[in-house]
C-alpha cells in the first residue's frame, strides 16, 4: 500500500477520535523520536486528531538530550501522562510485543509504524505499517508527510534527516533507495546551524570514564570483540559503545552490556551482511526472560537483574558464555584491547 493510500486508511479508522499518544521505544533514540514527532504532526494535520509525544526510560546520551533540547521537541515522559485521556495510542520504531516500550500489558496499540521485520502475525492491530525496504523508520513517516502535502518545519525536518543519518549511519548501512530519496528531499529543509548543535554537543565528565572503562575491559577474540561497561548512567550508550567498536579491524562482532536500574542492556553490531544480528540477539536472550529486537547489522536486548552481586555476575557470565558460542569463539580466552598482543 503506498502512503496515500495509507494517509487515507488512517482517516478512515480513526475519524472521530479525540486524543492521540505517540509512544517512542523506551530510552529513544533519534530515529524514534523523530518518528513520532512526525506522526504527531500529520494525527494533527491531516487526521485532525490532536496528538501528544510520551516515552518510557530516560534520554541520557548527550547528542539525545540536545535532540529533544535543540529542536525544542515536545516529548514527555511517560509518567507525565495520563493513558487514560487518549482514545488513540500509536507505537513507532518498536512493535507491541517486543517489550522494550511503556505501553501497559493488555493495551493494544491502534498504530504500529516501525521499519524492523514484523515480529507477531497474531497481533490484531487495526493499523500496522512494518518492515520493507528502510533503513529508519522516519524514512517511512518523511514519506508519509509528502504523500499528505506536509511541509515539515524546519525542526521536524532537521529530526527526521538525523534519525534517518543515525540509523542508516550516514547512509552506509541497510540503506536502501526510498532513504537515499527522503535524505535529499529533507536536506534543503533542514536547519544546519541545529544539525551541528545536535552533532556535537558538549560531553560531561562521566562519559569519557565510561569510554575509559569500556576499552579497559574489552577483550578481543578471532571473531569478536566485547566489553562489559558495568554500571551505565544512561541506557543508550550501551548501544553506542557497540557501535564504535564494530569499527575495531578484524572481528565480525561486537558486543556490549551494562547495567541500568536492575535491568542489563545488551547491543550487537556485525558487520557481515550474511550474519543476522537481531536474529541472533533474541534467540540468546528471549528464552532467558527478555525482550530483544534489531535487523541485521544492528540489534539490542534488555533483560532483568536479580539477586545479590555474585547471582548477577553469575547470570552475566552465562549470557556471555551464550553469545561467545554463537560467535564461535567459546573456547578462546581474549586478549585485553590494551594489550600488545592485540
Amino acid at each position: 500500500m503506498k502512503p496515500p493510500a495509507k494517509i487515507a486508511r488512517l482517516k478512515k479508522l480513526f475519524k472521530g477520535r479525540r486524543r492521540a499518544l505517540v509512544l517512542t521505544h523506551d530510552n529513544p533514540d533519534p530515529d524514534s523520536m523523530a518518528s513520532a514527532w512526525a506522526l504527531a504532526t500529520l494525527l494533527s494535520e491531516q487526521v485532525k486528531i490532536p496528538a501528544e509525544i510520551g516515552y518510557g526510560g530516560i534520554i541520557g546520551r548527550a547528542e539525545n538530550a540536545a535532540f529533544v533540547k535543540t529542536l525544542k521537541l515536545p516529548i514527555r515522559p511517560i509518567e507525565e501522562l495520563e493513558l487514560g485521556a487518549y482514545d488513540l495510542v500509536a507505537l513507532v520504531d518498536t512493535q507491541q510485543t517486543v517489550g522494550n516500550h511503556a505501553l501497559p500489558e493488555g493495551v493494544l496499540a491502534d498504530i504500529v509504524i516501525d521499519h524492523h521485520p514484523l515480529r507477531d502475525e497474531a497481533i490484531p492491530t487495526p493499523f500496522a505499517d512494518l518492515g520493507g525496504d528502510y533503513g529508519a523508520t522516519s524514512t517511512m513517516l518523511t514519506e508519509y508527510l509528502r504523500a499528505a502535502g506536509i511541509e515539515p518545519s524546519p525542526e521536524v525536518a532537521t529530526a527526521l534527516y538525523y534519525g534517518i543519518k543515525a540509523d542508516t549511519r550516514d547512509l552506509g548501512r541497510q540503506t536502501n533507495d526510498p532513504d537515499v530519496e527522503c535524505y535529499l528531499w529533507l536536506f534543503p529543509r533542514i536547519d544546519r546551524e541545529l544539525l551541528s548543535r545536535i552533532e556535537h554537543p558538549e560531553l560531561p565528565v562521566r562519559y569519557f570514564r565510561l569510554y575509559h572503562a569500556a576499552i579497559e575491559k574489552a577483550r578481543l577474540y578471532s571473531d569478536a570483540v566485547i566489553t562489559d561497561l558495568g554500571d551505565v548512567y544512561s541506557p543508550d550508550l550501551v548501544a553506542e559503545v557497540a557501535e564504535r567498536l564494530s569499527f575495531i579491524e578484524g572481528p565480525r562482532w561486537s558486543l556490549a552490556f551494562g547495567s541500568f536500574r536492575s535491568q542489563l542492556y545488551l547491543s550487537l553490531r556485525v558487520s557481515d551482511k550474511r550474519m543476522n544480528a537481531g536474529r541472533l540477539i533474541r534467540e540468546v536472550c528471549e528464552p532467558l526472560g527478555g525482550s530483544a529486537g534489531g535487523h541485521g547489522s544492528m540489534a539490542g536486548a534488555r533483560l532483568p537483574l536479580a539477586g545479590k552481586k555474585a547471582a548477577r555476575e553469575g547470570h552475566k557470565r552465562d549470557i556471555v558464555r551464550r553469545f561467545k558460542e554463537a560467535f564461535g569463539v567459546e573456547s578462546e580466552r581474549g586478549v585485553s584491547l590494551l594489550s600488545p598482543e592485540a
